[in-house]
């Protein structure tokens, strides 16, 4: 337990100072986390994220230095640091939550027409076999095994081509469409778009 490292700390006078202090007033730094997560656990966590950050921390305190102000702005930092994490979480989810059921709510057709188009007018600037297997494995739908027959190579090298042949693609669309293709071609604007 954190508590217990901060006790077990090389026996200096100010170390053992910091620890009193810290222990003292841990219940009052877990209610300031508390009150502004609105988790007990989660406020929990991040005071023994600020115990550990101390005892990380290459700093020593002087006597004159006020060790619970101190922590209070480590603590700070770290509740900061989790709001960010929640906040890009939840963005994340919205997002997903949104391209989900866009996704639902369309049938394949559908979703084909509101996807980026750039990428045909990518697949002749690739490789030759790589356009190959592109529109005979994705764009024509016929299965693996088929493909290999008709291009000539074992299911295996099948898979190593495709995957070469995607992230050629995806890198170009990247060049190409920039913004869109970063976020996922679906409503593309771009010029390029057919």
């Amino acid at each position: 337990m954190v508590t217990m490292k901060l006790l077990m700390s090389p026996p200096n006078q100010l170390q053992d100072a910091l620890a009193t202090t810290l222990l003292t007033n841990l219940a009052a730094f877990q209610g300031f986390a508390r009150r502004r997560l609105g988790d007990e656990q989660l406020a929990a966590d991040a005071v023994q994220e600020s115990l550990l950050r101390v005892l990380k921390s290459d700093r020593e305190l002087a006597a004159d230095d006020n060790a619970v102000a101190w922590f209070y702005r480590i603590l700070r930092n770290v509740l900061t640091d989790l709001h960010r994490r929640r906040a890009t979480q939840t963005k994340g989810l919205e997002r997903f939550a949104t391209e989900s059921a866009i996704a639902a709510g369309m049938d394949d057709a559908a979703l084909e027409q509101t996807a980026c188009a750039c990428f045909r007018g990518l697949l002749p600037t690739l490789r030759p076999e790589y356009t190959q297997v592109l529109q005979l494995s994705d764009l024509d739908g016929e299965p693996a095994e088929s493909v290999a027959e008709q291009v000539g190579i074992s299911k295996n090298n099948l898979k190593v081509r495709l995957h070469r042949a995607r992230r050629q693609l995806r890198e170009r669309l990247e060049q190409t469409c920039r913004a869109c293709a970063t976020h996922g071609c679906l409503d593309c604007e771009c010029d390029n778009n057919s």
